[in-house]
């Protein structure tokens, strides 16, 4: 495969795989995404044929992955935006309150998710941004305790929709996390801060980068599992990831 930010699609037996070339990578990752995608991530060099095999040697897992995705977004009803409906934020439901008006498209009130009646037909847009905003006021005083502990000096910290993907890292230490962590309790967003930190100091999931993560954060795999049981319930509008 040639070096390339472009996303390729690979056809190996019945699976569609999106293959991304990183110059960061060393090892190849295949990931079965949240929304059932397939992708996989290689470095500069790797082979078509090497590639084919490796993806077929994990065919079983694979299966597994995707029949475990399906039955987490089974029964699961489309948002309607009206009075009574829960969205999360910071790990607790705030029920959606519709009112004619108000300061701001979407604000926290007395423990009420406020949405202004005339933005409904936006609804998914105003409520993205909002938790945007409250990600980019919340996130950098929650991450700079663990950069200092994990020796890392941050650059930029965006807020910003990354697909199927908690969040991201140059090896620069700029950071860019998807607003919808900020559904999450605080101690799961700590997970994934310190899981991207670790990304300045060792690119690629390798041991030594799990012992990374769990040098500042012992119960990090506790916190993971909890992560992968919690990330298929949060809300996340297929057209606006």
């Amino acid at each position: 495969m040639k070096s390339s930010a472009a996303v390729e699609i690979l056809r190996v037996d019945d699976l569609d795989v999106q293959v991304r070339v990183s110059e960061r990578r060393r090892q190849v990752r295949l990931t079965v995404e949240r929304d059932s995608t397939v992708s996989v991530t290689v470095p500069p060099g790797t082979g078509q044929a090497e590639l084919v095999k490796l993806i077929r040697s994990r065919r079983q897992w694979l299966y597994g992955k995707l029949a475990e995705r399906e039955s987490l977004s089974e029964g699961r009803p489309p948002r309607e935006y009206v009075s009574g409906e829960g969205f999360l934020y910071l790990g607790r439901s705030h029920r959606l309150l519709v009112v004619e008006t108000g300061p701001t498209d979407v604000r926290l009130q007395r423990g009420r998710l406020e949405i202004r009646q005339d933005v409904l037909h936006e609804a998914s847009t105003a409520l993205i941004a909002w938790y945007t905003r409250r990600g980019v006021s919340w996130l950098p005083g929650r991450l700079r305790p663990w950069a200092q502990r994990m020796d890392v000096v941050c650059g930029e910290l965006r807020v910003r929709p990354l697909g199927y993907r908690w969040g991201s890292c140059s090896l620069h230490g700029a950071l860019n996390i998807h607003w919808a962590t900020m559904q999450l309790p605080p101690d799961l967003i700590d997970y994934v801060l310190v899981h991207e930190l670790a990304h300045v100091h060792v690119p690629e999931h390798s041991g030594r980068f799990w012992r990374t993560v769990q040098r500042a954060m012992p119960d990090c795999n506790a916190r993971r599992d909890r992560l992968r049981r919690l990330g298929p319930d949060l809300w996340l509008p297929e057209s606006k990831t």
